[in-house]
């Protein structure tokens, strides 16, 4: 096999010693530029297209060119630029033949094949190799085997197929790296631990939307503040990307010192409003609800601020379920703003809810899940539940209440007077 310098591929007859298996018979071709050909390489590019896994795209490729293009086929990538070729799949016509062919491509050094022609046989099959390029970079090779000579339609036909392939395999992995980034930011702005706090039992979820599970501005919070002191925070930045995540990790990490240095909710808050309006041009407006838990004999002792946040709501130990938080500005959008706390006291068993809008602004088509107090409605079935059970409850009555996956990420605090 060699490769002119127009960048087409140009076949060897490639075989290993000792090959005594029989050939499986290839199908007649027609011109490449037929319509039958035309559509063989339209539905091609829908399959690989159709795939953001890295790993399937070479079982994809094996199976769009088997047996139209060739009695089998074989590909070999490589994880980077200078990484060695590897074998990742093979398929045959005959697939009680796949573990003997690939024993014998096991043996092939790859490298050299692509430098230079060789003469060895592979399954008593010519073999043709189309190197898997893409934006420059060499991602792999593909082996495609059959009994006799390779037409000229069916080599310009692979060589078509290895560019789409080798597109689809770097698109694959982009998406993966990108997913695989985003996951870590999101790792690196949930809370590193939670604390025990006396007389509390909670539930937290988290859920990034998305197929890459795209950076949201969805966070919250649970941790100490002090001696008998604990806070914690649900907010929601606009927007998504690194811009979000840079607010998000802006007002965790202002949260946390401003409440060790002693500041209260409402303080917190005007501080933090204007932390991110000195931020100029790369600021995001913010909505919040950040409260300080005090254990008391009775039960737990909540001040709390909501900052343009969705309202929290208590749950009762006999059912009732009202709204304990009074509405106040958003962050991030005046200046001149003053916060006031509203004191909520939980008796044991009382649940205390907070969450962001990617819960009550869940839509099925014109109808959102807190139309007519749907949120407290959910709630008001779970009196009795544990923390963790209640928040699951919650997530699984968003999710049940459309059939298409939600376009808003979401988080949910439950806390819980034991």
């Amino acid at each position: 096999m060699t490769f002119s310098r127009d960048g087409h591929v140009h076949w060897a007859r490639l075989t290993l010693p000792g090959s005594t298996e029989t050939v499986v018979p290839d199908r007649p071709v027609e011109s490449s530029r037929g319509p039958h050909w035309l559509g063989f390489l339209a539905d091609a590019s829908d399959l690989l297209a159709g795939t953001l896994n890295p790993d399937m795209v070479p079982a994809i490729i094996a199976q769009v060119v088997v047996p139209r293009l060739s009695s089998w086929c074989a590909v070999y990538t490589s994880d980077n630029a200078d990484g060695p070729m590897r074998l990742v799949y093979v398929w045959h016509a005959d697939e009680a033949r796949i573990d003997g062919l690939r024993q014998e491509l096991e043996d092939i050094d790859v490298e050299a094949v692509e430098e230079q022609p060789s003469l060895m046989h592979v399954a008593d099959s010519q073999v043709l190799t189309v190197p898997l390029t893409a934006r420059g970079r060499g991602l792999g090779v593909m082996f495609l085997g059959r009994s006799d000579r390779f037409p000229d339609e069916v080599i310009q036909l692979a060589e078509d197929i290895g560019r789409r392939a080798a597109l689809a395999m770097d698109n694959a992995r982009l998406y993966a790296q990108q997913a695989a980034a985003n996951r870590a930011l999101q790792r690196s702005l949930l809370p590193p631990n939670e604390p025990e706090v006396p007389g509390l039992d909670y539930g937290v979820i988290y859920e990034a939307a998305g197929e890459v599970n795209e950076v949201g501005g969805d966070f919250y919070d649970l941790f100490k503040a002090g001696d008998d002191s604990w806070r914690f925070a649900i907010g929601d930045v606009c927007g998504t990307g690194p811009e979000a995540a840079a607010v998000t990790g802006l007002a965790r990490h202002t949260l946390r010192l401003l409440a060790r240095e002693g500041y209260g909710v409402a303080a917190v808050l005007g501080r933090l409003n204007q932390a991110i309006l000195e931020e100029g041009e790369r600021a995001r407006f913010l909505t919040l609800l950040h409260g300080d838990i005090t254990p008391v004999a009775t039960g737990l002792e909540i001040r709390m601020v909501s900052a343009g946040h969705p309202e929290a709501l208590r749950l009762k130990a006999n059912g009732e379920v009202e709204t304990v938080t009074t509405p106040q500005s958003l962050l991030g959008v005046f200046s001149e703003v003053v916060f006031e706390a509203d004191t909520v006291h939980l008796d044991h068993g009382d649940v205390l809810l907070a969450v962001t809008d990617g819960v009550t602004e869940r839509r099925s088509g014109a109808r959102l899940l807190d139309d007519d107090g749907g949120l407290a409605k959910l709630l008001a079935e779970c009196a009795g539940l544990s923390a963790r059970a209640v928040a699951e409850r919650i997530r699984r009555g968003v999710a049940d209440f459309a059939s298409e996956p939600s376009a808003d990420d979401l988080a949910i605090v439950v806390l819980r007077a034991r």
